[in-house]
């Protein structure tokens, strides 16, 4: 039988194949956890974000499509590439801490601090394009008319994205 090199003797072997099990069960959790977290449940599970921005949604058009697709928070709020998706959840926890702190746990209080959120969203999805609204809509696949395609086809010459033209689509606009 071959002997194990010295660098494996007294127990590296055991401790590599703990390392190997928690960085597994490590991941699994992360992953867990993001997927946990990008779900509306655990969105709308601080109360201002059910009472708030959830209810508003619910008239709204993604509410429910015509073919009974649902669009989510995350859906819209969290990217879906690795890096973006990060700092965005780390962009989250100033969320969590004004949750803490009552913010925005008045309709008032949220209605006060709505076009800072807006503009703070808007913003992003101005520099990357409208990535979330492109995940689902297709400008060659949604088959408007003419008219639509022609106002697409100039805001898009213009350097407009989805939300210059589209705000409040999802939500109530800021009262300014």
């Amino acid at each position: 039988m071959a002997k194990l090199p010295k660098y494996l003797a007294g127990g590296s072997l055991a401790l590599l194949a703990a390392g190997v099990v928690i960085g597994i069960a490590g991941t699994l959790g992360f992953d867990l956890a993001m997927e946990k977290t990008n779900t509306t449940e655990f969105c709308i599970s601080c109360h201002e974000m059910e009472t708030h921005p959830w209810q508003e949604s619910l008239g709204k058009a993604h509410a429910a499509s015509r073919v009974g697709f649902t669009v989510g928070c995350a859906d819209c709020h969290v990217p879906k590439e690795f890096i973006p998706k990060m700092k965005r959840k780390i962009e989250a926890s100033r969320e969590v801490w004004h949750h803490l702190l009552g913010t925005l746990d008045t309709p008032e209080k949220y209605e006060q601090h709505r076009g800072e959120m807006a503009a703070r969203v808007w913003k992003t999805m101005e520099e990357n394009d409208s990535a979330s609204c492109r995940t689902c809509h297709n400008s060659e696949k949604i088959g408007a008319t003419e008219m639509i395609n022609n106002m697409h086809q100039q805001a898009l010459g213009s350097g407009a994205t989805c939300i210059t033209c589209h705000k409040g689509i999802a939500h109530d606009l800021p009262n300014q």
